[in-house]
């Protein structure tokens, strides 16, 4: 893509033979900060394949596709990538200094430019259908075209920009002033116009609204190539994805033989893997119980073997002959044992891990009026407007609606951080916490504890410690911030907000980078939630179960 967000641009060079390259990872490492990210990772993704990344979050997922892409380079193994390949990461590194019009005809200019030398070099033909070399680069330059569809760029770039949400961002406008969700829209504008051969894709669907997502599906789902996404979107990769590759170590691996991957979607592959995780719980079982076995066997004493039988005053001989036959019997049984508990112990699987469930609750009181919020008459000039809605104590509200429509302007003026131009709006809730979309924390060398009890206090800290919450593994704890992933950034930020045990819960676009475990448990303790909770959601498979409130913008 354009302005550093793309990579392998020389592919649409005239001097670039298109060609129908798989992606291959071979036993490729990847060690940050001290700790083994990915470890032997191996991954074939063929053309007209597409696989979805899952996993907890803080895996290697996103260190993954930073690998693919050739961003960052692995600590051992090797990578073979298809030269035409874009890579759209979570927070996309455009310049600052560009403009959304310069970015959206940098996405255009190589289309362009193919186009041009389709056009050019079959003139070149006409004149002289006798030069071989001419049409070969004829035959070059209309295969890239083809394979981009570039004829049709412009028309796409149009479509992309208006269903993303850009195209009414005013063109002279800096990137570096756009929110985070407007760069993503404006990125993936780019990689939907310049339809790349191979497609790696790290949350795709965060801040799209339902227009926005069924593009980048239809896109994923059209393209000849390769497609590698890192998704918590559930829906998506149901829809999109032919493959699942799981990052999270199991001793059995995905497929019970020790491989990752899974072929189908999210839905068979929830079966899929809690069928993997228990037979790892019974297998672990059954190996302890018969390295136990082996243990007691090593142990086994001369007394056991041949018991009962002491010598006899005339029998003194065959006593020593029959005492020497049963030491040699225990030491063969006690080698024996040995040698087959070294191999029980060599080839055991390691005990799993207790899986990292919310514990949390994620409201605290409710507060003794009837209405927690009520709204009459709000405007913001140019971001959101509402007539009338009330949301009872210890009720929950999902707000929903297109990119644009206000619904974290709606938040961000009942937490009291953006005043409405007219219309009233009243909170009765004492406290009130918000998780917001970006999270941003001051310091970022502070480890994810210390953060904890600094924003939090230490008395509250050490009366819900962090480790109690299930929301950041303990491995993570002393890891600095800005070394965690962002979806493991985002649990710290709801940990710190539902240790607060807040009266009003607004969640802005709450299962946004969590994986798709974590969003389905906060779901659930949505439902369950003691104070008042309102949601701005964008996520199809939290809204398809939603049973309470809805405010559609």
């Amino acid at each position: 893509m354009g302005h550093r967000t793309r990579t392998g641009s020389t592919a649409m060079s005239s001097t670039t033979t298109f060609s129908a390259q798989p992606l291959v990872a071979t036993d490729v490492t990847r060690v940050l900060g001290g700790r083994t990210v990915l470890d032997g990772i191996d991954l074939l993704v063929s053309p007209g394949q597409r696989v979805g990344l899952v996993g907890e979050n803080g895996t290697g997922k996103s260190t993954l596709l930073r690998l693919l892409a050739g961003v960052d380079r692995p600590d051992a193994g090797s990578i073979s990538r298809p030269p035409d390949l874009a890579h759209l990461p979570q927070e996309p590194p455009f310049d600052d200094d560009a403009d959304v019009a310069q970015v959206l005809a940098d996405a255009l200019a190589p289309l362009h430019a193919v186009v041009r030398d389709v056009e050019r070099l079959g003139e070149l033909i006409a004149r002289d259908p006798g030069d071989d070399r001419t049409a070969t680069a004829y035959a070059d330059a209309l295969a890239r075209a083809e394979a981009h569809d570039a004829w049709d760029a412009g028309r796409r770039a149009e479509e992309a920009a208006e269903r993303l949400g850009v195209a009414g961002l005013p063109p002279g406008r800096l990137v570096g002033t756009l929110s985070g969700g407007q760069r993503t829209r404006l990125a993936a504008a780019v990689i939907i116009t310049q339809r790349p051969w191979c497609l790696l894709l790290d949350e795709p669907t965060n801040h799209l609204d339902d227009d926005a997502m069924e593009l980048v599906e239809d896109t994923c789902t059209s393209l000849p190539g390769v497609v590698v996404a890192a998704s918590h979107d559930r829906v998506f990769l149901d829809r999109v994805c032919t493959h699942l590759v799981d990052l999270d170590p199991a001793a059995l691996g995905t497929d019970g033989e020790g491989g990752r991957r899974f072929g189908g979607g999210f839905t068979d592959y929830l079966v899929h893997r809690a069928a993997a995780r228990r037979r790892w719980e019974e297998t672990f079982v059954e190996q302890q119980e018969e390295i136990g076995r082996l243990r007691r066997a090593t142990r086994v004493d001369t007394s056991t073997v041949a018991h009962g039988r002491g010598p006899t005053d005339n029998d003194k001989f065959i006593t020593k002959f029959k005492g020497a036959r049963v030491d040699r019997t225990h030491a063969r049984r006690v080698r024996d044992a040995e040698q087959r508990l070294a191999v029980a112990e060599r080839e055991q699987v390691r005990r799993p891990p207790p899986p990292l469930h919310l514990h949390a609750s994620l409201t605290g009181g409710t507060g003794g009026t009837a209405l927690a919020i009520s709204v009459r008459g709000l405007v913001v000039a140019g971001r959101v407007r509402v007539d009338a809605v009330d949301v009872p104590t210890g009720g929950r509200l999902l707000v929903t609606g297109a990119n644009g429509s206000g619904k974290s302007s709606l938040l961000a003026v009942v937490d009291g951080r953006l005043r409405p131009d007219a219309g009233a709006v009243q909170v009765s809730a004492r406290d009130v916490a918000t998780l917001r979309q970006d999270v941003v924390f001051a310091d970022g060398s502070r480890s994810a504890a210390r953060t904890y009890v600094d924003l939090l206090g230490r008395e509250r800290a050490e009366a819900v410690p962090l480790r109690g919450l299930g929301l950041l593994p303990p491995a993570s704890h002393a890891t600095p911030v800005d070394d965690l992933s962002v979806g493991q950034r985002r649990r710290l930020a709801l940990a710190l907000l539902v240790a607060r045990a807040p009266d009003l819960l607004l969640l802005d676009e709450p299962t946004n980078h969590l994986s798709p475990t974590l969003a389905t448990e906060l779901e659930e303790a949505l439902g369950s939630a003691v104070g008042t909770v309102v949601v701005a959601s964008h996520d199809r498979w939290l809204r398809r179960r939603w049973d309470d409130a809805v405010l559609l913008l």
